[in-house]
């Protein structure tokens, strides 16, 4: 009786097993994909994001590590990848590591945004202060850190207040992109139940935080000293997926699966470091100002139109000055120029001078990984003014050398009487004979020099002896 009280239980207990599947987020497939993400924060770095979550679905992976050091970037390629990251169906884990690293400016938004927050020991966070671009630039908000304001007693229990921090410049723009930063990053704050005050703080005072205060202040979830400590201390944790609660189960011993940069996020890094995208615009240049001038070479032609396109598209994606950019497309103009007219190297030191100028107050955004080495700068400005140089001596030194072709280059020539004549004869000049006329007797054999020319009538004259 028993027995077939258990087998008539067994299918319902079934049914009630299945009745409630697992959460899709758990990690059944026991894999975790890791992404690094070093350096500024740009175009590119939005690109290996997206991708690598594109990938963290394709192998069912339960969980994705963004292993971060950087110093910030840009706000609207930090706001794309958060927007990627909340629309994620599997859980985000920022993770500021190794030891030493940071996730300043940009890095702090996303670490907020993240479904969990760990950072290694000896690591930091903040200082996420936007600051508009010099000259206007674009719509590209770098992040760095502004000066913090000093604290002020006022209370009578001995606490401090703080003054109001006024407006970060004078423009009511920066007051505006300051009060939308703070409110940003205060609602992934409250999205991820994390400490939206001092969210607010690391806007407005450019604070900052070492790993041990972060937890204490509910900043970051925990500390982890690698990959494997993450896995073991985020075990079990409840967190929100798309609106939906999940726990994370059974990731202690996961397999990791490490997301590398591929071919084309790899050259398009290295396309818009801005120290390559000068080089590319100058080698375009130089390669255009030599198919201009020897037309039929064909290779400098196509090699210049390339690497300026791709300069160009590397200036499209960065944050650029664009009086700086002006200035060097205006330099890169004269020294084309210098090439065609007879200027004599006013209008290519005018060029070098303008790209320098241009090229030190184009990424002029304080923010690491976006501006220019001035080693870079003098370097092609040297290599570029000794090439413009060289053009201009060629020039100088082919009109001071003699005709060697047309009617022209017959004037001083020198041949040899054909016969004896005192008034028209024969000459042999150039391997051709020549009809002649001089004004002095001549005799056969005789060197003589071509004064001038009268139609097909040579003007001749004895060749004068050295020192005579």
């Amino acid at each position: 009786m028993l027995a077939w009280s258990t087998l008539a239980v067994a299918p319902l207990s079934l049914v009630a097993l299945s009745a409630d599947p697992p959460s899709p987020v758990d990690s059944t497939a026991k894999k975790v994909l890791v992404m690094n993400i070093q350096g500024a924060i740009g175009p590119v770095t939005d690109d290996y994001v997206r991708s690598g979550l594109a990938r963290a679905r394709e192998v069912q992976a339960a969980l994705v590590v963004l292993r971060v050091d950087t110093p910030g970037g840009l706000d609207t390629s930090m706001r794309e990848i958060i927007k990627e990251i909340i629309a994620s169906p599997i859980p985000v884990v920022t993770y500021v590591a190794p030891s030493g690293a940071r996730a300043a400016s940009a890095g702090t938004y996303i670490f907020y945004a993240s479904h969990v927050a760990a950072m290694a020991p000896g690591t930091n966070l903040g200082a996420a202060t936007p600051v508009r671009i010099g000259g206007g630039g674009g719509n590209e908000k770098p992040l760095r850190e502004e000066p913090k304001v000093k604290e002020k007693e006022k209370s009578k229990d001995g606490a401090k207040d703080k003054e109001p921090r006024p407006p970060l410049g004078d423009d009511a723009m920066t007051h505006k992109a300051v009060n939308d930063a703070a409110a940003y990053i205060r609602g992934l704050a409250q999205m991820r139940g994390r400490n939206g005050e001092w969210a607010e703080k690391a806007v407005r005072e450019a604070a900052s935080l070492h790993a041990e205060e972060a937890v204490r202040l509910r900043v970051a979830d925990f500390i982890a000293t690698d990959i494997d400590d993450l896995l073991a201390k985020i075990e079990g944790r409840r967190i929100e997926v798309q609106g939906k609660e999940t726990r994370l189960n059974a990731l202690k011993g996961a397999t990791l699966v490490a997301f590398e940069p591929d071919w084309r996020t790899k050259l398009l890094s290295v396309i818009t470091d801005p120290n390559v995208a000068v080089i590319l615009m100058m080698l375009g240049t130089l390669g255009l100002i030599f198919e201009l001038s020897n037309p039929g070479y064909v290779l400098p032609g196509v090699v210049g139109g390339i690497c300026l396109l791709l300069g160009l598209y590397a200036f499209q994606t960065l944050p650029v000055n664009y009086a700086g950019f002006g200035l060097i497309l205006l330099g890169l103009a004269f020294m084309v120029a210098e090439a065609f007219m007879p200027s004599f190297g006013a209008l290519g030191i005018g060029g070098i001078v303008a790209f320098v100028v241009g090229s030190i107050i184009l990424f002029d955004t304080g923010v690491e990984g976006y501006d220019i080495a001035w080693q870079l700068i003098t370097v092609v400005a040297l290599v570029t003014g000794a090439i413009l140089f060289g053009i201009v001596m060629l020039a100088v030194r082919s009109r001071r050398r003699a005709v060697v072709s047309g009617a022209e280059e017959l004037l001083g020539a020198r041949g040899e009487a054909l016969g004896a004549f005192a008034d028209q004869g024969w000459v042999h000049v150039h391997s051709e004979n020549w009809q002649a006329r001089t004004r002095e007797r001549l005799v056969r054999g005789q060197r003589i020099r071509v004064t001038g020319r009268d139609g097909l009538t040579l003007l001749v004259e004895p060749e004068q002896k050295e020192g005579n």
